[in-house]
């Protein structure tokens, strides 16, 4: 129970006085510094991996769309030869 009470002093010591939590390079202040740059480069390599993924999906569910319309095509106009 002592660690809750020292821990929410620390907390409020800490909001009270935000210098020392200033942000990176990257999100503040310098932002053509070698880590921004590095940073840029991790989100696009992530935001591409994404992509690639859901565009995967989308394929595989459009493939399997028009595979389902073709077995549909084929299975009525093999039940229309049949029973005329």
């Amino acid at each position: 129970m002592q660690y809750l009470k020292n821990s929410r002093w620390l907390l409020l010591a800490l909001a009270l006085h935000p210098a020392p939590l200033w942000a990176c390079a990257a999100c503040y202040g310098q932002s053509d510094s070698p880590l921004a740059k590095g940073m840029n480069w991790g989100i696009l390599s992530l935001l591409v991996v994404i992509v690639t993924v859901l565009g995967g999906i989308a394929g595989f569910a459009v493939y399997m769309a028009r595979r389902a319309a073709s077995f549909s095509a084929q299975s009525s106009a093999t039940n229309y030869s049949t029973h005329g």
